[in-house]
């Protein structure tokens, strides 16, 4: 999701953390996966990303540091990459990487910059901006030299399938995917999924463990959590939930972001205006009284009414919900990235981490392995010299390569993990990321989250396999891992749910609607949808959080109905219609493949 400064080893080792295999974003997580042609030849290009690394840093070092600006739509961070990860960025090519944020930014820099025509010299976008992108010719086309780069050639029949949708292509290459997987695209290999209720495992015990038969009951559970312990350790007040409004309206979604990512406990997913129904075939109106934003965003009422919900969550960011969550004032997670802030081993170990906990009458949706990419993509810049761009396609095959990946996924060797005389890797300091840890000297001494990848984004999935392990680069499925967090409340939840991780229960229980990931090229909006969809957005945005803290039904209804109202009146229904045409080649790509 967008505003979220969720690197990939709060993602990956959350994941596992968080709920049953260590439980816990915005994606880091595979269990095994098959020896297929994209691992071998991921294996087989070893050490070819550091060879050209090291041949442009001999050549970038014969000069003045390379400044490359990153366009990333990505970002949380804008300017200069610092720290650790900068040193080793600039160890192996000399250039400094500056980061161009909108989420920091504001959007109107995309405008001013593409109108300037020069986005950047490396251009992060989501799919649909990209595509403009590449019709407004500010994308260098790459078939010509992609091939020349072994790690990136190693994914290179999916980067051929994204570019192939771009319309009017007759085979040239212009971007690269992000978050790609060597599975299939119907996998699914986590042990987690991006969104399910994690509740504290120790407070859940002490109730007993009690089934949870739907919302209601989950209110009833959260509500005896709290009054049991109504503050954390340092005397600050809990709550279930802990909101913020940053994200919202991103990421191809209208509402807010907090109840659209509810809405996949029941199966459905928010697409813009549209919601797709369990079914994966049909579409109804957002603004559908029968339809999930409604009935999650009636829970987080119930949840007000009852005293539960954190009175700042209209009005705090992003950042001060993670200190809360950090400081164990939050009893409910709904993301599985969110355990990063909690979950270390100290609490696996004593039984006061985060965990996935059933609700019955719950059906959760999951997209399946991102073997073609995640949505987001990487391309060059149409207007960067010769230089600049052999440097940068150096760079992008070492950000795909296996040393390129352990940094971005696992760290730093001998400090975020060790290597065994097996050849594993061994996780330590696995609170590095939270506590902000002080790396090696060597690598500049400052704090580890100081000087993480502020790109946020990677080319690789973290749950694909790293071919100097034949585990994922994602610490949650290495083997020592598991062995680590085998731990009593491990074994307890699993002896109460019979099964060893959470997407096991779901699939075992028929609990788990799997999506096909294919990426399909989506058509972008025409001055006057944008001008609807806008308005539409910043309506329900701002009835939305009104209706979460109203305190009866009564006028939570009447402003539900005024709201519907309201959005008609802007043109929601030709919104509606404009995004159902928008998600069919998508869906029709999903049901293709199942």
């Amino acid at each position: 999701m967008k505003a979220k400064r969720i690197v990939s080893l709060l993602t990956a080792g959350a994941l596992v953390l968080g709920t049953i295999a260590g439980c816990g974003g915005a994606g880091g997580d595979a269990a095994t996966q098959p020896a297929d042609s994209g691992q071998t030849e991921a294996k087989a290009d070893t050490g070819s990303a550091d060879a050209k690394a090291d041949t442009a840093a001999a050549d970038a070092g014969s000069g003045d540091t390379m400044e490359i600006e990153v366009y990333d739509a990505a970002a949380n961070y804008q300017g200069l990459q610092t720290g650790w990860f900068d040193k080793v960025v600039k160890d192996r090519f000399n250039i400094d990487l500056n980061i161009i944020a909108p989420q920091v930014a504001g959007d109107a820099i995309y405008q001013t910059r593409t109108s300037a025509g020069n986005l950047g010299d490396i251009v992060l976008l989501d799919a649909v901006d990209f595509a403009d992108c590449v019709k407004a010719g500010l994308i260098k086309d790459i078939s010509a030299d992609i091939g020349n780069y072994s790690n990136l050639n190693g994914f290179i029949d999916q980067i051929k399938v994204y570019n192939s949708g771009l319309e009017g292509n007759n085979g040239e290459i212009y971007g690269i995917p992000t978050q790609m997987m060597n599975t299939s695209p119907t996998s699914y290999s986590q042990d987690v999924i991006y969104s399910s209720p994690l509740l504290r495992w120790d407070y859940y015990q002490e109730l007993g463990m009690p089934d949870i038969k739907d919302l209601d009951g989950l209110v009833d559970v959260l509500g005896q959590m709290q009054k049991a312990h109504p503050t954390n350790d340092a005397g600050d007040p809990c709550y279930a939930v802990s909101l913020w409004p940053d994200w919202d309206g991103n990421d191809n979604m209208l509402g807010i972001a907090n109840v659209v990512q509810l809405t996949t406990w029941y199966g459905e997913k928010i697409k813009d205006s549209a919601i797709l129904k369990a079914d994966g075939k049909t579409f109804t109106p957002i603004t559908d009284k029968t339809a999930t934003y409604y009935k999650m965003l009636k829970f987080l009422n119930s949840l007000y009414k009852a005293g539960l919900v954190d009175p700042d969550s209209g009005t705090q960011d992003w950042n001060a919900a993670c200190a809360k969550m950090s400081a164990g004032q939050v009893n409910m997670f709904w993301y599985s990235w969110q355990v990063g802030f909690w979950n270390s081993q100290e609490r696996l170990d004593n039984g006061t981490a985060m965990i996935f906990v059933p609700v019955d009458d719950q059906n959760y949706y999951a997209d399946a392995d991102p073997y073609y990419g995640s949505g987001r993509v990487f391309g060059i810049g149409s207007g960067v010299d010769d230089a600049k761009y052999k440097t940068i396609l150096e760079f992008l095959d070492w950000y795909a390569s296996p040393e390129g990946l352990e940094f971005e996924h696992a760290g730093i060797k001998d400090f975020n993990y060790t290597v065994g005389s097996d050849g594993k890797y061994t996780a330590i300091n696995d609170n590095a990321l939270m506590d902000n840890l002080n790396v090696p000297e060597e690598y500049g001494g400052a704090g580890y989250n100081d000087g993480n990848n502020q790109i946020n984004e990677w080319i690789v999935s973290a749950n694909a396999i790293n071919p100097n392990t034949n585990e994922t680069y994602a610490k949650d499925y290495w083997s020592s891992w598991k062995a680590s967090t085998l731990t009593q409340m491990k074994k307890d939840w699993a002896a109460r749910f019979g099964a060893a991780e959470p997407a096991e229960w779901m699939q075992k229980n028929n609990k788990l609607v799997i999506s096909p990931n294919v990426t399909v090229p989506l058509g972008s909006d025409t001055a006057d949808i944008s001008v609807v969809r806008n308005q539409c957005n910043k309506t329900l945005c701002d009835a939305s959080w009104k209706m979460i803290f109203v305190k009866d039904d009564a006028s939570f209804d009447s402003m539900w109905d005024e709201m519907t109202a309201t959005m008609d009146g802007q043109g929601f229904q030709d919104l509606y219609k404009f995004d159902v045409e928008k998600w069919q080649p998508q869906v029709d790509a999903k049901n293709a493949v199942k």
